[in-house]
């Protein structure tokens, strides 16, 4: 399949059309995977992966048109108070299990996009789904990832800075009671004179711009397609920044 024929096939997911029925056929399967990552059922999941690589859809496709759609709107009812954490958790074990499939399927990304990123989820909250998609999403667009994991402390977030010296450090946080711990990181860089070095962005069902600029992040990303877009505008500007000096 060409790239000007997928990215057609692509359009018409992205605006619920199809002139084709081979291309309702693409459209449907990925909507049904979107569903079925939405309600946390695996075992359908699964199923429907596999009936969608034999069909030889791109595992982008799958990607970004399944699996990554169907874990944003389980965020956005999160944060609409519509669903729970439970249902977060069987979610997220959903989506866990349809990236162990999708891996091996993905090919390598060319390197075209340079940086280092590095993204953990605050002390006090377990929960790595959306930085794990927004993880993915960047490894996709050709950056280095330094996935710090979860329950992080700030001590940890500021040892990473020092030793690792990634271009943005990335927070995530599920929940209202931990994502305040963001702003105790924050300040512990700064106290450290290292807010300088490295660009900071926030993200998570709870988060907010105003809570971002409030606490004194460089950005927020709503899901993962603005987490990217968010990342390349701060290099570029970190770049700028640099050559100006």
């Amino acid at each position: 399949m060409t790239n000007a024929r997928l990215f057609k096939i692509e359009e018409n997911i992205r605006t619920d059309q199809s002139e084709f029925p081979c291309e309702a056929v693409i459209m449907e399967i990925l909507s049904e995977i979107s569903k079925n990552v939405e309600i946390g059922d695996s075992t359908a999941v699964k199923e429907l992966l596999r009936k969608a690589l034999s069909m030889n859809i791109t595992p982008d496709c799958i990607l970004n048109y399944g699996l990554i759609k169907g874990m944003e709107a389980v965020g956005k009812k999160f944060k609409k108070n519509e669903i729970f954490i439970p249902e977060v958790l069987i979610a997220s074990r959903a989506m866990k299990s349809a990236m162990d499939i999708i891996k091996p399927y993905m090919s390598e990304v060319e390197e075209h996009a340079s940086g280092k990123i590095a993204l953990g989820t605050v002390k006090g909250d377990l929960h790595d789904i959306g930085k794990m998609v927004v993880s993915i999403a960047l490894e996709r667009e050709g950056y280095e990832i330094i996935d710090i994991g979860i329950d992080v402390p700030k001590e940890t977030f500021l040892e990473i800075v020092q030793k690792e010296n990634p271009d943005i450090l990335g927070m995530s946080a599920l929940l209202t009671t931990t994502m305040t711990y963001m702003r105790d990181v924050i300040d512990t860089i700064k106290s450290a004179q290292l807010k300088k070095d490295v660009k900071i962005i926030i993200g998570g069902a709870p988060i907010t711009q105003s809570f971002a600029d409030e606490i004194g992040a460089d950005g927020y990303g709503q899901e993962a397609e603005s987490a990217v877009t968010l990342v390349r505008t701060l290099l570029n500007k970190k770049e700028t920044e640099r050559r100006s000096q």
